[in-house]
């Protein structure tokens, strides 16, 4: 008789007498970023029974049980059989995706999944969106609360996705009774992470819009794995933020990064954001400026009564990410050469206005308007 596939055997040998009573936990997206920080958690957890990884390619977590195959594909159904939760991380927010293309994976993956999930008996669904989908606005409370309303527009990379994310898991208990979802939204997210937001540091001058107040939270993926572990082990449940506590006033990061602001009237602001998105020479679109503009931090004040708290404080990710950017160089979100960095860095915020002007410039010339 042939022996078990050794990544079975693997996860049983694993198991404690704890671990036995434990919940069987899938994660997508599971080999990589997030995911695969979570996997390799888990799978060392002796909490967790057993760990499913999926995603479209094997990861590196040895002791978990791996099912090769996109989220998208019905099949998964079967792959899910037996888990207690699922938690879902196979989401495209990478700011150079085609957004049609980044919007069909998201969306069809999230509705697959709640419904494989469904059909194959979990009992609960683990989302991650974003804090971004409370919006970014001038009247926002500092905090907000985490059962505020979600003002956000479609008008920033992805957040169209994660609006429509949201609203799937709210419609998934009525669609899918028995099955409960938890909702899960980090503030800014640093560690390993590419977005608008970690591009503003790479600037030779932070952009600062007049008459904004901008208020920084940020999030570090470490603190993010470990309340996604809570959520898996059902330690907390509804909808919830997570990220470090407080937050920082734009003259606190100024002074903390070093990076001096070059600060710009707000019409002049968005529409050259808007101008270089639409003629393609910048992968975010002007929506993006709204959450370097206006408030959006938020309370984590679920988290903290089921006992979590952060490993760190706004301060040290901070600090994080600027050694995590040191060398890039990014103006109006478009990363820029080595020759053009050392220009705009050393002549500052005007050379970089007017190299971005020339990049206009260029491609209208290239477009024979």
């Amino acid at each position: 008789m042939s022996s078990p596939d050794p990544r079975v055997r693997a996860a049983r040998n694993r198991s404690t007498p704890s671990a036995a009573r434990g919940p069987v936990v899938a994660v997508t997206g599971a080999a990589s970023g997030v995911g695969d920080l979570l996997t390799r958690r888990l799978a060392a957890s002796g909490e967790i029974k057993q760990v499913i990884a999926i995603d479209e390619r094997r990861g590196e977590a040895a002791d978990a049980l791996w099912h090769i195959l996109d989220v998208r594909d019905p099949a998964i159904a079967e792959k899910l059989r037996g888990a207690d939760v699922v938690v879902h991380l196979a989401l495209d927010l990478d700011l150079e995706t085609d957004p049609a293309a980044r919007t069909a994976y998201n969306v069809r993956g999230t509705q697959t999944v709640l419904t494989a999930a469904a059909a194959a008996g979990v009992r609960r669904v683990v989302l991650c969106t974003s804090a971004m989908v409370y919006g970014a606005l001038p009247d926002n409370d500092i905090p907000l609360s985490e059962d505020a309303e979600l003002r956000a527009t479609a008008e920033a990379t992805g957040v169209g996705d994660l609006l429509e994310i949201e609203r799937l898991a709210r419609r998934a208990p009525r669609a899918h009774p028995g099955l409960n979802v938890t909702v899960v939204r980090p503030a800014t997210l640093v560690g390993g992470t590419d977005t608008a937001l970690t591009r503003y540091f790479e600037s030779p001058r932070l952009l600062v819009v007049a008459g904004s107040r901008p208020a920084w939270q940020f999030c570090h993926v470490e603190d993010l794995v470990s309340a996604l572990e809570y959520a898996a082990l059902e330690k907390v449940d509804g909808e919830f933020a997570v990220g470090c506590d407080g937050w920082l006033e734009q003259e606190e990061v100024e002074e903390l990064s070093g990076i001096r602001r070059m600060e710009l009237p707000s019409a002049v602001a968005l529409g050259a954001a808007a101008r270089l998105h639409r003629i393609g020479l910048t992968p975010s679109p002007a929506g993006d400026l709204a959450y370097t503009m206006h408030p959006w931090v938020v309370s984590v004040g679920r988290l903290h009564d089921a006992g979590w708290r952060p490993s760190w404080t706004n301060e040290e990710v901070l600090a994080a990410l600027l050694e995590e950017v040191a060398g890039r160089h990014t103006v109006a979100g478009r990363r820029l050469g080595r020759k053009d960095a050392t220009a705009a860095g050393a002549a500052g915020a005007t050379v970089a206005l007017l190299g971005t002007a020339a990049l206009v410039r260029r491609a209208r010339r290239r477009r024979g308007l």
